[in-house]
């Protein structure tokens, strides 16, 4: 299985993300090194238009492909890669967006699964979540049927609410997008040929292009909390503010187990 990391510079609300530091280490190094560490994926490389990005992640020893600076979406710079010849024996192809530091194992492996189980030709996951995330637009939901199959993807609050006394009714059905994806290599070239979608362009959310032409996507919902991409300074500064208590639990950690090992005087 062949893991894609697309990264580019141009973010609007986060000038130059990728390289922006996290615990001292760039953004997109830390995805890649991420990734690389669950061991589901037999290669990571990280697919840009940049050659800073390209620079910086050789210089950390990882894999990086250049690739052309049109690509309208991250998909495209994915399916880019996957058509490589050195990448083209791959079955499965993965994509993990460069501003989720914190993705988790379980939600990558659960798309995967989607896909080489052959549940469905494009795999993603989603998790049971609160309520107020229907408020929230940034906040993607997932309507699914009872295949686990998604039916609907959007920023609007899915399932609507339209009597309070369903409201038990409701809460098992919310669930919030966790943007991981994976394909079938059909899968994934088949995406990248179809015209975008009105769907996709009123929402802004690109998997809404494949589902709107008639490809399944399963959906592989989990019990966890949701870690959120990188997108402003705010985000930032949280992401910067976990990796220091991380880093001092390990500290500490270390430093206890250090001192099990430490010879102790003895009275004489």
């Amino acid at each position: 299985m062949l893991a894609v990391i697309p990264a580019r510079l141009g973010a609007q609300r986060l000038p130059r993300k990728p390289l922006r530091l996290i615990g001292g280490v760039p953004l997109v190094v830390r995805v890649a090194e991420r990734v690389a560490s669950f061991g589901i994926a037999d290669a990571v490389v990280v697919a840009t238009d940049s050659t800073e990005i390209a620079e910086v992640v050789q210089g950390a020893g990882l894999s990086v492909a250049l690739t052309r600076a049109d690509h309208p979406s991250g998909t495209d710079r994915v399916a880019e890669v996957a058509e490589r010849p050195e990448y083209a024996t791959y079955d499965v192809i993965l994509n993990v967006q460069g501003d989720e530091p914190f993705v988790a194992r379980d939600a990558v492996a659960a798309a995967v699964r989607v896909v080489s189980d052959g549940v469905a030709p494009i795999g993603t996951a989603a998790a049971h979540a609160a309520g107020d995330i229907l408020a929230q637009p940034d906040c993607v939901k997932v309507v699914l049927n009872d295949a686990g199959h998604a039916l609907y993807f959007s920023r609007a609050p899915i399932p609507w609410l339209r009597d309070a006394r369903d409201a038990e009714l409701q809460s098992p059905l919310v669930r919030q997008h966790i943007g991981v994806y994976a394909y079938t290599r059909a899968a994934l070239a088949t995406w990248v040929s179809l015209p975008p979608h009105p769907l996709e362009q009123v929402e802004r959310l690109e998997q809404l292009r494949p589902l709107a032409h008639g490809l399944a996507i399963g959906v592989a919902t989990l019990a966890l909390p949701i870690e959120g991409g990188i997108d402003t300074e705010e985000d930032l500064r949280r992401a910067q503010a976990r990796f220091e208590v991380a880093s001092d639990a390990a500290a500490a950690v270390v430093s206890h187990a250090g001192s099990l090992f430490t010879p102790q005087s003895s009275a004489l």
